[in-house]
């Protein structure tokens, strides 16, 4: 298997406030053509999310999304009836499947959460 390297420091990066955010591959606002995918792999995220602040609901449609706190809680709630807070030494694998809609949230108000989302 042939070895690629990306440095960190070339990762992409957004700074909402809220969000603090680095892709490695292309994703949302950061492109570049070289990094679209690594064969099914299209998201491989380095988030940083303030207390209290996250994701509205939002659709996802034929797509697994794995979450691995790294600090912090996320509460996460979807279009199923599902609502589950989600703490570092824990992983969600999402099945979005012919669509789901959900929401992501930092479970802490007062505390910054870090994860990866792939």
């Amino acid at each position: 298997m042939k070895t690629i390297l990306y440095p960190s420091e070339s990762r992409g990066h957004a700074n909402h406030g809220w969000l603090n955010t680095y892709h490695s591959f292309s994703f949302a606002n950061y492109f570049h053509p070289d990094r679209i995918n690594f064969g099914a792999l299209r998201v491989l995220n380095d988030d940083s999310i303030a207390g209290g602040k996250g994701f509205g609901s939002h659709p996802h449609s034929n797509m697994e999304i794995i979450t691995i706190p790294l600090s912090g809680s996320i509460q996460h709630q979807d279009s199923m009836g599902h609502t589950e807070v989600i703490k570092p030494g824990e992983v969600q694998v999402m099945s979005a499947g012919k669509g789901i809609v959900h929401s992501e949230f930092n479970a802490d108000e007062a505390n910054e959460l870090k994860l990866f989302q792939i």
